[in-house]
């Protein structure tokens, strides 16, 4: 009897011990929703952060002259749900660059005024504030935002050849990834509009996160068999690189100049045994960490 009640006690002390270990460290609440091309909503708890909108509806826009299938119109696509939704709840908007399927006009008319907007550099601050945006501010290298700690990382969009080339280095510009930590919660790495550099590989060294938000379509432009962002073979690189980490491959299926769809992805992912570290979300799926 006396030994019945010591293996009671122990299960019940093992069993408050596991509990008050719970209460300490609550489980995470960072999510990733994707909308739709690169446009992703980040959660952190209750800060949310929009990431590159693109907010028109299906084939408002032609297609970008002299990159691949330029005869569709973009988006090619419409959004998963309707843009209240996609605005419900957010913070602050980040953008990577201002390019057309990452800031298009649609959003430049819906988003509110008053909304706090991250950008990379003043040309894309004078930009937003021409349109009457009151609260933009330009992204220092680490920036703090609702308890969310922000960092810019460096990207290139396109090859070192296409950049010798004017006026496509003008066309493709500066871009830019960010890194999001938070504590207690996991850190995401979002690379951006690039393709594989010295500065990425550093970028997933320094910080080794958690997630890795690649944009994955293999964009390209004529006269180059190359993308101006990654595309399958850099998932591999990225997973070899951080076996651990978890792959979210996005910007597929939605404009006009993508090589890869998620269908290829994904049937890549398997050949290459990589399919547990990518996921491929569809537009509207919310992956939480």
């Amino acid at each position: 009897m006396k030994m019945m009640s010591l293996a009671v006690a122990t299960l019940l002390a093992l069993g408050l011990q596991t509990n008050a270990h719970a209460a300490g460290n609550p489980p995470s609440t960072t999510s990733i929703q994707q909308i739709r091309n690169a446009t992703a909503k980040i959660a952190y708890g209750d800060t949310v952060l929009l990431v590159d909108p693109m907010l028109a509806t299906k084939g408002a826009y032609p297609g970008f002259p002299d990159t691949y299938r330029s005869e569709l119109r973009n988006p090619t696509v419409e959004l998963p749900f309707d843009v209240a939704q996609v605005l419900k709840d957010v913070d602050a908007v980040l953008l990577t660059h201002t390019h057309l399927d990452h800031w298009d006009p649609a959003a430049e008319t819906l988003i509110p005024r008053q909304m706090t907007m991250f950008v990379q550099n003043e040309a894309d601050a004078a930009q937003l504030r021409g349109k009457g945006f009151e609260d933009v501010r330009i992204l220092p290298t680490h920036e703090m935002f609702g308890g969310v700690k922000i960092s810019r990382v460096a990207a290139q969009h396109g090859s070192a050849a296409m950049f010798k080339v004017e006026p496509l280095a003008t066309l493709l510009g500066s871009v830019t990834g960010f890194v999001f930590e938070k504590a207690g919660e996991p850190t995401i790495y979002l690379a951006g509009d690039t393709v594989w550099t010295g500065d990425v590989q550093d970028a997933i060294k320094r910080y080794t996160p958690d997630v890795i938000v690649l944009n994955t379509g293999d964009a390209r432009v004529k006269g180059f068999d190359t993308g101006i962002i990654m595309g399958v073979d850099d998932t591999s690189r990225v997973h070899a690189l951080a076996p651990k980490a978890k792959i979210v491959a996005v910007h597929m299926d939605a404009v006009n100049h993508m090589t890869v769809s998620r269908a290829d992805l994904r049937r890549y992912t398997v050949e290459k045994s990589i399919q547990d570290s990518v996921l491929i979300p569809e537009d509207g799926e919310t992956i939480t960490f």
